[in-house]
């Protein structure tokens, strides 16, 4: 069976309930929610949370929590990596032969059900273990500048710096969307790895009061042109 997995922990700082905080009508959790189940693609879409209030959010819009995130995966320094495989190792307790594992972001908006489906079947035709979601940068990574003390720019890679844009290398980063690969990919951290490509009006990291009314509005822009 294929599960997805979204993390959701309480406890937010930056942003209070970021998780289940109202994105232009409804709890942002319930995008990711909605777009697993619309999907096709999971037996289980599972919530790991430590927070009742998220929970029963998340229950709300179609999403499972059959388990309490532990105490020592729900602080501010746990990454997404041993949450995941908490989850991962539950499932398998239960009896349950977990083949793809989805871990999907909570305050990932612009993900939709044929965003999955992509990444799924690009994990599938390419005989890949792995996948996550990247889209390109806005301007050459290459003509990147720093600044000294005392305000001066000096540049990270000074040959570059007279090329022209299209004779440099387009580079991407992560989306910060979703992970799909194998459960064992998951739990072993070995895996053969293929990139699955958003375009840029699709992302929006979510970290500030800033990011979510930029994010806003791009969703509002996306919704507008149909």
């Amino acid at each position: 069976m294929n599960i997805a997995i979204i993390p959701a922990r309480g406890g937010s700082k930056r942003i209070p309930k970021k998780n289940i905080k109202p994105f232009l009508g409804k709890p942002i959790i319930a995008y990711s929610i909605e777009a697993a189940l619309a999907s096709g693609l999971f037996e289980q879409v599972i919530v790991s949370t430590d927070d009742e209030e998220i929970a029963e959010v998340s229950r709300q819009y179609g999403a499972s929590t059959p388990f309490v995130r532990p105490e020592n995966l729900s602080d501010d320094y746990t990454g997404t990596t041993p949450v995941v495989n908490h989850a991962i190792q539950w499932c398998q307790a239960q009896g349950w032969n977990i083949d793809y594992v989805c871990c999907l972001y909570a305050t990932a908006p612009f993900i939709t059900d044929a965003i999955l489906q992509q990444g799924y079947q690009h994990l599938i035709e390419n005989n890949k273990s792995y996948t996550y979601s990247v889209t390109s940068f806005a301007f050459p990574i290459q003509r990147a500048v720093k600044l000294l003390e005392d305000g001066r720019p000096i540049p990270f890679q000074p040959e570059m710096m007279p090329k022209r844009s299209q004779d440099l290398i387009e580079a991407y980063h992560d989306a910060g969307q979703f992970y799909l690969g194998t459960a064992d990919a998951f739990l072993t951290g070995k895996h053969d790895t293929i990139a699955t490509i958003l375009p840029r009006y699709r992302v929006q990291d979510i970290d500030t009061l800033e990011d979510w009314y930029r994010a806003e509005l791009m969703y509002q822009a996306i919704q507008d042109k149909g």
